[in-house]
């Protein structure tokens, strides 16, 4: 059963950018089947900022992979922009992550034998456009690397590496991000900065966030946290703040930690 924190029902006057119906991923079968995500259903409104948390192996990750159709379910359906994407062919899909989608990896996906910022024009490059490099340098400076954008991955510390990143996900605008772990290898400076520009591109732009952290500090810059164990939606909080979604993690494992000490 999920629970809901605060006036959570206001987020359904937003149209929907991004929706799971009854979405299950399993691996394997039979004895050795193991379950990743148990039968999610879940609605991302249009310019809202939506934080996944839960713990390691809580399913959250999985998760945002399948609503970003980087991976498939095993049954259930997402609909992306309105489109049911189980229904697009390989060439659609693609389209589809390319011109309206931003992906923030945790281990980054920068290619190597490219600068910082051919890495971050990527977006522009795949759709056949002129990189808008006043943008670029724009969000660079907002990151941080303007000094690093002639700098190869190799030469560039791991934060560095991860801005640049974050410079990529977000320089061909895209209508919906979504971010895996984006703070992962930041120092809270920059951290800060980065969940900063990641609320002022839902709150000024428009534009869709949808994000995995298992941090309540960064979940609280979001409109909503949606709070994930055993493949499950445990909670759902309104206007999340840290000392909450503590609170929702601890409680949300205290049955199953119940049940085993009953076994």
């Amino acid at each position: 059963m999920t629970d809901t924190w605060g006036a959570n029902s206001g987020l359904d006057a937003y149209p929907a950018a991004v929706e799971a119906f009854d979405v299950r991923k399993t691996y394997g079968s039979g004895v050795a089947e193991t379950v990743a995500v148990a039968g999610i259903t879940a609605r991302f409104e249009k310019g809202r900022f939506t934080a996944i948390v839960g713990p390691s192996g809580s399913g959250k990750t999985t998760l945002l992979h399948l609503l970003a159709g980087l991976d498939t379910p095993t049954s259930g359906r997402v609909v992306i922009d309105g489109a049911d994407i189980s229904t697009l062919s390989d060439d659609a899909l693609s389209d589809l992550r390319r011109d309206r989608i931003g992906f923030i990896f945790q281990d980054f996906n920068l290619l190597p034998y490219l600068t910082a910022e051919q890495n971050i024009e990527l977006p522009f490059t795949l759709r056949g456009r002129q990189p808008d490099r006043q943008a670029i340098r724009g969000i660079a400076r907002e990151l941080g690397i303007e000094n690093r954008l002639d700098h190869k991955p190799q030469e560039m510390s791991g934060g560095q590496r991860q801005r640049v990143a974050v410079a990529r996900a977000l320089a061909g605008n895209p209508a919906v991000v979504f971010a895996d772990e984006p703070t992962g290898a930041l120092d809270v400076k920059s951290s800060r900065q980065l969940l900063a520009i990641l609320r002022d591109m839902a709150s000024r732009r428009g534009q869709t966030i949808v994000m995995v952290t298992h941090d309540p500090n960064a979940a609280a810059y979001a409109d909503r946290a949606l709070v994930v164990r055993d493949g499950l939606i445990a909670a759902d909080i309104a206007h999340p703040v840290a000392v909450d979604v503590v609170r929702v993690l601890e409680q949300s494992a205290e049955p199953a930690n119940a049940e085993a000490g009953a076994r």
